[in-house]
């Protein structure tokens, strides 16, 4: 992700819709423009909330010359005659006004999609938040996080961190931060495990492990202790998602050399040697059925099932289910 600098800028796109992301962009923004002017105003706003009479007025030069920070949020859902609205006043920004427009990168009208490509043509400064989803991805936010906070990490302490936090961007961050402090700044493997002591034993990765490899009695243990601590409902269904696609792709390429795999597959090499082992109990049949089923636990966890942890305990004992069931 890129930064703003200290420069005011009149104009400023944050585009995606990865929160954490989203969220220290418009800090960012905000922190440039009370360089120049400590007190300069935030004034947030949904665009669908908006008029463009309201908008007018939102981004009128202040009478008595107070800066001000607008931020549009929502900007994909604005309707024709908003997103004109905002380009008109895009196109000659008042004088001290910082326009900031929010968008994930959609849109359900033509215009709303289109305007992440018109603000560009007119030179807003742009900030990438798009979601991580690829583990590349997320081991380099890892380093960038730990490297923000003033400290290094090497590859095995980014994926012990990995391991046992999960994939929630705020945990992480805050964790990354955490190490630095107290390890003086140089975060390894042994330095994260010291520091989750405990908490990798109830981590979504546990339960997702034991699932895939059919172990039903620890599998069910290791996601009641997880649920009784507190282990976000959708972070453990992550987990076992990551599981099983990382064994659908890895046995794809069967048993070849797990560090010339690595580079082939984006993942590291101690990952793809796990899965390895863990596939042998798997056919592409169940793997596909095992997608299945890791795919509604997605929607479940996110507000489709009456009861989560019942939908977890579910798709735990259906993924023992398929494991060596060969077809």
């Amino acid at each position: 992700m890129s930064s703003p600098s200290v420069v005011r800028d009149p104009l400023h796109l944050i585009l995606g819709d990865e929160e954490l992301l989203v969220e220290r962009a418009l800090h960012e923004t905000v922190g440039a423009a009370r360089a120049a002017d400590p007190e300069t105003e935030l004034r947030r706003i949904k665009v669908s909330e908006l008029t463009p009479p309201e908008l007018d007025e939102l981004l009128s030069p202040s009478l008595f010359a107070e800066s001000r920070v607008v931020a549009l949020e929502a900007a994909q859902d604005a309707g024709k005659e908003i997103a004109e609205a905002v380009l008109s006043h895009a196109r000659q920004p008042a004088e001290g006004v910082v326009l900031v427009v929010v968008h994930n990168g959609g849109g359900r009208g033509k215009n709303a999609k289109e305007l992440p490509g018109a603000l560009r043509k007119l030179d807003a400064r742009v900030t990438e938040c798009q979601k991580i989803t690829k583990p590349a991805q997320r081991e380099a936010f890892v380093k960038d996080e730990v490297r923000r906070a003033g400290g290094r990490i090497d590859a095995a302490g980014v994926s012990a961190l990995i391991e046992t936090v999960g994939f929630d961007l705020r945990e992480l961050s805050s964790s990354a931060s955490q190490l630095v402090a107290d390890t003086g700044g140089k975060v390894d493997e042994n330095a994260v495990r010291r520091y989750h002591r405990g908490r990798a034993e109830v981590t979504g990765f546990v339960v997702a492990e034991k699932s895939v490899t059919g172990d039903r009695a620890g599998a069910l243990e290791a996601l009641r202790w997880a649920l009784q601590l507190g282990v976000a409902h959708v972070l453990i269904a992550d987990a076992l998602a990551d599981s099983v696609r990382t064994i659908g792709r890895v046995a794809a390429y069967g048993r070849g050399d797990p560090f010339r795999l690595a580079g082939e597959l984006g993942m590291p090499a101690w990952k793809v040697k796990k899965a390895q082992a863990q596939s042998r109990g798997w056919s592409s049949t169940t793997v596909a059925d095992a997608l299945q089923v890791v795919a509604a636990l997605n929607g479940e966890v996110k507000g489709m099932a009456a009861d989560a942890d019942y939908a977890l305990e579910r798709a735990v004992r259906r993924l023992v289910d398929l494991h060596s069931t060969r077809a």
